[in-house]
């Protein structure tokens, strides 16, 4: 077997993104509850705080400004329920 060929079966890398997007999921609504009304630069702050050390090589992307500007905006429905 060669090195190249080490990697996660399709049922673990599926599993693994679930996790990551339950992670952030998560890290979202809470912030969208306790950070109503914040401005989009400390919510940003705050999430990056939140997810960095729970992934390997965190780099935020514009997916997290993104989210950040919705619940600044407010136009986060977190259904509780569901994370």
């Amino acid at each position: 077997m060669r090195i190249d060929e080490v990697r996660w079966n399709d049922e673990a890398r599926d599993k693994i993104v679930e996790d990551a997007d339950r992670v952030l999921r998560e890290a979202v609504a809470e912030l969208s509850t306790s950070m109503a009304g914040a401005e989009s630069d400390a919510i940003f702050a705050e999430l990056i705080a939140r997810l960095k050390d729970r992934f390997i090589d965190f780099e935020p992307g514009p997916d997290i400004r993104r989210y950040a500007d919705a619940i600044a905006a407010g136009d986060i429905e977190a259904d509780q329920s569901a994370t």
